[in-house]
């Protein structure tokens, strides 16, 4: 198995839209693709003083293969129309791990 790690700070005046906006819109689409079998979004309880709350969300790919066609044909407009409406409200980092 293969997940798809995604960690965002994000702004504690745009968290109740962004965490909204994460389950009822950005999390389907990615699931409606039919590439990743399953996600978690889950908040981070060992926050750091910083400007935002932090969450990761967590898809999981069956093959490196089926995340590769996430990759190719999705994942890039996917993250435009992430950027597009929280732009400037969030940071993040990406990383692919695989299950021991």
């Amino acid at each position: 198995m293969i997940i798809f790690n995604i960690t965002v700070n994000i702004s504690y005046a745009a968290e109740k839209d962004w965490l909204h906006y994460m389950k009822t819109v950005h999390i389907p689409e990615i699931l409606a693709t039919k590439l990743p079998l399953d996600c978690k979004l889950l908040r981070l309880l060992t926050e750091i003083e910083n400007e935002g709350s932090t969450y990761t969300s967590q898809f999981l790919f069956r093959t490196m293969e089926d995340f590769l066609a996430y990759q190719t044909h999705f994942q890039a407009d996917l993250q435009e129309k992430h950027h597009a409406r929280f732009s400037g409200q969030y940071v993040s980092f990406r990383t692919l791990l695989e299950e021991a």
